[in-house]
This record gives structure tokens, C-alpha cells and sequence, in this order.
């Protein structure tokens, strides 16, 4: 149990890394400050329940595109994201495609990143 919830957490501070950085990037979209929490939690649920999905449908049908339904997991979340929460905008397509890419890509980095993190302070929790 303690390994999904730690699981969890990483999933929605990813999420949340990567909404954060695509905001400070691009110009074309804004996240209120309030809504960041709620965004990330939207958007983590959405990607969270969209990508087994679509990556049983595209291995299936067509294996060839299956890196890619990271990214269009992380579109379609955050087309949820914009629809849902008020406090969030993209617009223009090229804006929606390069969020897409650096919330996927922030996200990821981060995902892989916090572990260390976590298993860090872990092991200094046991130490002392």
C-alpha cells in the first residue's frame, strides 16, 4: 500500500512539474496560481485513466505508434484539464502540441527524478 500511494505522489508532482514548467514557457498559456493544484489533480486522473487505454488499443491495432500515447495521453489530459478548470488556457494549436510535448517531457524528467528523491530521505529517516 505504501508503495502505490508513494506511487501516487509521484504521479501528481509530476504532473504538477510539468503543468508548471509548460506555463513558464509558453506565452499562449496561463494557469492561474490557485488553480495549479486542481489542474494537476484533473489532469493526473485524466492521463492516469487515458494512457492503459489507449496504449492496449494502439498495441493492438497498430504497434508501431505506441511511444507515442504518452504524448497523446498528455494532449488529451490536458484538453480535460483546459475544458474542466476555468483556470487554465492554451490557446492556438501550436501552443497545445509544444504544452503537450513539455508537460509529457517535464513530467517525465520528473517522474524518473523523484524517487531519488524519496528514497533519500527514506534512508535518512532510517539512519536516524
Amino acid at each position: 500500500m505504501i508503495r502505490f500511494l508513494i506511487s501516487v505522489v509521484i504521479f501528481f508532482v509530476s504532473a504538477l512539474v510539468g503543468i508548471i514548467v509548460a506555463n513558464l514557457l509558453l506565452d499562449d498559456m496561463s494557469v492561474d496560481t490557485g488553480s495549479y493544484l486542481l489542474v494537476a489533480v484533473i489532469f493526473a486522473l485524466v492521463q492516469g485513466i487515458l494512457s492503459p487505454l489507449l496504449l492496449k488499443v494502439v498495441a493492438q491495432n497498430a504497434r508501431a505508434f505506441i511511444g507515442g500515447v504518452g504524448i497523446l495521453s498528455t494532449l488529451a489530459a490536458l484538453i480535460v484539464a483546459d475544458v474542466l478548470e476555468d483556470g487554465m488556457t492554451i490557446t492556438g494549436i501550436t501552443t497545445w502540441i509544444l504544452a503537450a510535448l513539455i508537460v509529457w517531457l517535464a513530467g517525465a524528467i520528473a517522474a524518473f527524478i523523484l524517487p531519488f528523491f524519496l528514497l533519500k530521505k527514506a534512508v535518512q529517516e532510517n539512519k536516524s
